[in-house]
């Protein structure tokens, strides 16, 4: 079964990134970062989730985001599915927060119970089918539109969206173009797949 060890995010200032990182998530083990001017304008096409166990776990997970530097693309709050926001980073990317439970059960923590790489795709199907080629096992599948692999001993968790459907949950216009700015790294690597993601080998 595939797995996915870690993502490397491109960014303009390594050093800045660092910081912010290091300020808003501790720097988990499964992100790297690494210089880049490569051209890129509007949505990358990739949202990174974080899921907590409760509301007070996502607003302190977000505050840590802004308070570092990151831009609101949707204040935290209840809606039909639990609760959450999004935030968009300096460096560009997109992070979602959530959690399924609408209520709070305990003191407020920002730990992370799952981090998940959200990738945008034009056709789910065809993603899918690539991916299972790849040696990925799919967990769940909702048509043309969700798909998510089973990588029970990865750090991340690896899904599939439609482009539109991921950008409207992260508040954001789908529009997007240039690079993705993003390298994945697993044992399943190297290859790009069929939007332009590429990934490497996390051997």
């Amino acid at each position: 079964m595939a797995s996915v060890e870690f993502v490397t995010l491109e960014v303009a200032d390594t050093a800045a990134a660092e910081r912010f990182y290091a300020s808003a998530l501790d720097m988990d083990k499964y992100l790297r970062l690494e210089a880049s001017d490569a051209a890129t304008s509007g949505f990358r096409g990739f949202t990174m989730s974080l899921i907590v166990s409760q509301p007070a776990d996502a607003d302190a997970v977000v505050d840590a985001f802004l308070k570092a530097g990151a831009t609101s693309l949707k204040p935290a709050k209840k809606s039909l599915w639990g609760y959450g926001g999004v935030v968009q980073a300096p460096d560009g990317t997109v992070w979602t927060v959530a959690s399924q439970s609408k209520k709070d059960s305990g003191p407020a923590s920002r730990d992370i119970d799952e981090t998940v790489l959200q990738l945008g795709v034009e056709d789910v199907a065809a993603s899918k089918h690539f991916y299972v080629d790849q040696g990925f096992e799919v967990a769940k599948s909702y048509g043309r539109k969700y798909v998510e692999f089973a990588t029970p001993e990865s750090p991340l968790k690896l899904s599939l969206y439609k482009r539109r459907g991921l950008a409207k949950v992260a508040g954001i216009d789908p529009e997007g173009s240039g690079s993705h700015r993003i390298r994945i790294g697993g044992d399943a690597g190297p290859f790009t797949d069929p939007d332009g993601f590429v990934w490497v080998s996390a051997k």
